[in-house]
């Protein structure tokens, strides 16, 4: 009879599921929130108990599962407007994870089983803490080795944008090709996409797409004092010849650890990178 105990299994796949969320939200370069991937991971935890207890075996059916892989991600990225996305990630996350422990099972290894769609263990709580703390780094060390360059023309950084004390945090490409200027200062403007930096605004203040599509009129029906942080500023780019966008002058932006101070920050009504892998364009200051 195999002994199942509730501690090891909840942190367990607790464990899990919070590294699967951080990988899901570092790979479509999602700002990292890492008290809602701990929500989600609980809830994956709980998940994971209630399949053992008596009478709920049936959470262990397909669409049960799936119910639950989709509550978790909604809890870890209830902001996001790229919901399908992360789901779709966190699914293919999770099957090359499930598939990884089906091969060491075959392998011969003893550490760890998939049971009714969840993982167990028969090693001692502590190895496990140990385990998923070690694999926390080594998941940590592989993204920062190789989410530092892109391209030879630009890196990933992480750009954290302040007004009043409202924050985002986002991933920028620090773009030399991009050369949009404040027109004021003369220096290199943030183009990010305008969902992601909305928290920086007010509910009343916060621009609708149909504002991002006609910025001139969006700034008209503006009144100040926030008339006064916004400026249009004309930007020209593949198939699109004139163009404008709308910007808001944030008090702050910080570049990994180095302090820029205030920057226009160009809000742009599409993406800026196809693969999602980040949010913003950042100038070489």
């Amino acid at each position: 009879m195999t002994v199942i105990y509730v501690d090891t299994l909840f942190l367990l796949n607790a464990m899990v599921d919070y590294l699967l969320l951080l990988a899901s939200a570092r790979l479509a370069g999602e700002p990292l929130a890492r008290l809602r991937f701990l929500l989600g991971a609980a809830l994956g935890g709980l998940y994971a108990v209630a399949i053992f207890l008596p009478g709920l075996s049936f959470l262990a059916r397909p669409p049960c599962r799936l119910a639950a892989a989709v509550l978790m991600v909604l809890a870890a990225f209830w902001k996001s407007r790229r919901l399908l996305r992360q789901v779709v990630i966190f699914f293919a996350l999770s099957c090359a994870f499930g598939g990884g422990v089906l091969a060491i099972g075959l392998l011969g290894g003893r550490g760890l089983t998939l049971s009714n769609g969840v993982l167990c263990s028969g090693m001692d709580l502590k190895i496990v803490l140990l385990s998923a703390a070690g694999c926390y780094g080594a998941l940590t060390l592989i993204f920062q080795r190789t989410g530092r360059h892109t391209a030879p023309s630009g890196e990933l950084r992480p750009v954290r944008l302040t007004l009043g004390e409202r924050q985002v945090s986002l991933t920028a490409l620090v773009d030399t090709g991009n050369t949009l200027t404040d027109p004021a200062t003369g220096r290199p403007v943030l183009v990010a996409e305008a969902d992601c930096v909305e928290e920086l605004l007010p509910p009343g203040i916060r621009p609708s797409p149909a504002d991002l599509r006609d910025p001139a009129g969006a700034l008209e029906r503006l009144e100040d004092p926030w008339r006064r942080r916004f400026r249009l500023l004309p930007y020209r780019s593949v198939g699109v010849d004139r163009g404008l966008l709308l910007a808001v002058r944030v008090d702050q932006v910080q570049v990994g650890e180095e302090d820029r101070g205030p920057m226009l920050a160009a809000l742009s009504p599409t993406p800026v990178s196809d693969g999602g892998g980040y949010r913003a364009l950042l100038g070489a200051d």
